[in-house]
């Protein structure tokens, strides 16, 4: 009798330790996983802050040449990431429904491009390249405005990072975290270009190279903001992700067609925006499909 009870405590042990065990690697695996997202959302304000470091290497304005060039680059990784790795799963969510599974993403993009739109109207802003403001009018100074409107470019990029990644936090569509970092470098190549495109007109227009750089870097800063806090609401709307995906899209295919597409267009050497266009496209396409 001694032994059964004996043999009874043991199991008990043995099953406590199994238990404590299996909780001790579910709370690596989330930290891990915690970690990662963190990083992720972190990534993209590292190529914008990258970027803006390039008014300490070049001595001379952007040529328009570069210019246009890393516009089109810009508008390719957008794109893509719009179609591969926003529009398609947020179909894919919905492929039960038969017709009816475009309905979400229809809706998300739509909303997605009028919210960017009702931005735009709502907040005084000057583009790069321009002396007329945009919105409505304000006494706030040339280089306030420029900040508004990059501020205004690169939330939607946050979005759109932070919506994957808790498409991939809930393994929903075949998200996954690998898919979602490959968003995180393919928004942070992009921001290194748009960094160095922000930092170079303020050295111009005569801010000390610090202050370019400061403004250039902090204009990525409401990326990793946006991200964690789309992150938060999925989880608490995991029905709604299909919506948030394609919301994420039409922001950022907004931010194209409203502003990159225009400016890498206007003037002389739009062939090279075009080039550009395509190197991004390939890049963006090829990282989602490699990684995911």
């Amino acid at each position: 009798m001694y032994l059964c009870g004996r043999n009874g405590e043991d199991a008990f042990a043995r099953q406590n330790i199994r238990a404590s065990s299996f909780k001790l690697s579910l709370n690596r695996i989330i930290a891990t996983e915690m970690e990662t997202i963190i990083i992720g959302l972190l990534i993209p304000l590292l190529g914008t802050m990258l970027g803006a470091a390039f008014v300490f290497l070049m001595r001379d304005e952007m040529s328009p040449r570069l210019q246009k060039s890393l516009l089109g680059f810009a508008s390719g990784v957008m794109v893509a990431a719009s179609v591969w790795s926003l529009l398609i799963p947020a179909m894919e969510l919905e492929e039960g429904k038969g017709a009816w599974s475009v309905l979400p993403a229809a809706v998300g993009f739509l909303m997605g491009m009028g919210f960017l739109l009702l931005i735009d109207e709502l907040t005084p802003h000057l583009h790069i390249g321009t002396d007329k403001p945009e919105g409505p009018r304000s006494h706030l100074s040339r280089t306030a405005m420029l900040a508004l409107a990059v501020t205004i470019h690169n939330l939607p990029e946050g979005m759109a990072v932070g919506v994957v990644f808790a498409g991939a936090e809930s393994a929903a569509a075949g998200l996954s975290l690998a898919s979602a970092l490959a968003v995180s470098i393919g928004i942070a190549i992009q921001n290194i270009p748009e960094g160095a495109i922000i930092s170079m007109p303020m050295r111009a227009a005569g801010n000390s190279k610090w202050r370019s750089f400061l403004i250039g870097s902090l204009s990525g800063a409401v990326e990793p903001i946006g991200g964690m806090a789309v992150v938060l609401l999925a989880s608490l709307m995991t029905p709604a992700l299909p919506y948030l995906l394609a919301f994420a899209a039409g922001a950022m295919i907004y931010v194209v067609v409203e502003e990159l597409i225009p400016e890498a267009s206007e003037g002389e050497h739009s062939n090279l925006s075009t080039i550009g266009f395509a190197i991004g496209f390939v890049l963006m396409m090829v990282l989602d499909v490699v990684m995911g």
